[in-house]
């Protein structure tokens, strides 16, 4: 019999943490829907991307307008400093 590595074994769930005030809610809202908590949360979180999806994608699109293939742009898009006090702190010396 061969074992499976953590890595490699498909994920079924996967734990999410939440604020009791929160979890409260999503018991109370399950229960009262007749649902399971967990169809209450993946419902929600659909019905919330959807709400803001063009919101999602003008971040999207910021993004892809910011990286330009280079080390500095990955950097300040990571770090929120700008390239341009990337610069004056001295740069980052590109791969090649």
């Amino acid at each position: 019999m061969t074992t499976q590595s953590a890595k490699s074994k498909p994920r079924t769930a996967a734990p999410l943490k939440v604020d009791l005030e929160t979890d409260q809610l999503i018991t109370e809202g399950a229960h009262f829907l007749g649902v399971t908590k967990k169809d209450l949360v993946a419902d929600a979180v659909r019905m919330y991307i959807e709400h803001r999806r063009k919101e999602i994608r003008r971040g999207m699109a910021e993004s892809m307008r910011v990286l330009d293939g280079t080390t500095k742009s990955r950097v300040a898009l990571l770090t929120g400093i700008s390239a341009e006090d990337i610069d004056r702190l001295g740069g980052i010396a590109e791969e090649r």
